[in-house]
């Protein structure tokens, strides 16, 4: 993860996906080094004899250098940085098979196939990764549902088995992720009326949306902020996700406001309902992989 200072204001985000949340640097290497260095002054393994000749050499420390240490320490600010954790959603990708695909034939020899003739293409599940693929005669596949780029690549390359198992002669080509959804709370409401007359790029709309929509043009991204404290990211990839939160929570920072009671109960089910739905979806991505691994 990235850092960002935007004044006196800085944050760490953290992308949360599949695995849980990756562990953030915090300078802890400093520590142990240090500590190291103690360990050693403590075994008397640097330890110098002073004779009666050299000892009008040593001159005495001033009253600075007498200070203790835990003074100075204080002396200094300690800012703490907040961390935020945004929890990948969906992530979509688009992907082709080189080849034509007969649908008729595929919903009839296939397995969790469901063949919609008025939308001319075919709809196909897979349970691990849980994603859904939209498939069309041209040979061209969308797959949805995925909370990682790595799911998302596996799941693709398990639609394209389940085509070659068919008959088919499918090659994976062309492969790109199209789309990435993502959601972070703030850990403050947000006073959306007072930010979006603040910033013109802010997009509110109360009679037809509850939220504020800010668009982004480097990292490309559309943000979906409510008052809650809660915001939706769409954008093309992960990092482009990451990189618009911490964009914007030095903007959102200036209009934060306390939460309420009900707010913070609700937001806490909330995120115990996520995490729950990520841990239980962790050993389904595992398998996933093993799979992916004979395919290539």
């Amino acid at each position: 993860p990235t850092r960002v200072h935007k004044g006196s204001v800085s944050i760490m985000a953290t992308a949360v996906q599949k695995n849980g949340i990756k562990s953030l640097s915090n300078g802890n290497g400093l520590v142990h080094h240090q500590h190291h260095q103690m360990q050693n002054l403590n075994g008397y393994e640097h330890i110098d004899v002073i004779s009666e000749s050299e000892k009008h050499l040593i001159t005495e420390p001033t009253a600075e250098q007498c200070e203790p240490v835990s003074e100075q320490k204080e002396t200094e600010p300690n800012i703490e940085e907040p961390e935020i954790d945004i929890v990948i959603n969906n992530v979509v990708c688009s992907f082709s098979v080189r080849c034509h695909l007969n649908l008729r034939e595929i919903a009839i020899n296939g397995s969790n196939v469901e063949y919609r003739k008025e939308n001319g293409m075919v709809t196909m599940k897979l349970r691990r990764p849980y994603t859904t693929a939209s498939i069309w005669s041209s040979g061209k596949i969308t797959c949805t549902g995925a909370t990682s780029e790595d799911a998302a690549r596996q799941a693709a390359r398990r639609f394209a088995r389940c085509l070659q198992k068919l008959g088919f002669n499918a090659r994976f080509h062309n492969y790109r992720v199209v789309n990435v959804l993502g959601t972070c709370s703030m850990p403050f409401s947000i006073r959306i009326s007072s930010f979006s007359e603040r910033h013109r790029e802010a997009d509110y709309e109360p009679e037809l949306h509850p939220g504020v929509t800010y668009k982004l043009q480097s990292p490309k991204a559309t943000l979906k902020i409510f008052s809650t404290g809660s915001v939706t990211v769409t954008a093309p990839s992960v990092a482009d996700v990451q990189a618009a939160i911490e964009y914007i929570f030095p903007l959102v920072y200036e209009f934060r406001k306390e939460r309420t009671k009900e707010e913070a109960e609700a937001l806490a089910r909330k995120k115990l309902k996520q995490y729950g739905d990520m841990s239980a979806n962790t050993e389904e991505g595992e398998d996933a992989i093993s799979e992916t691994e004979a395919w290539d």
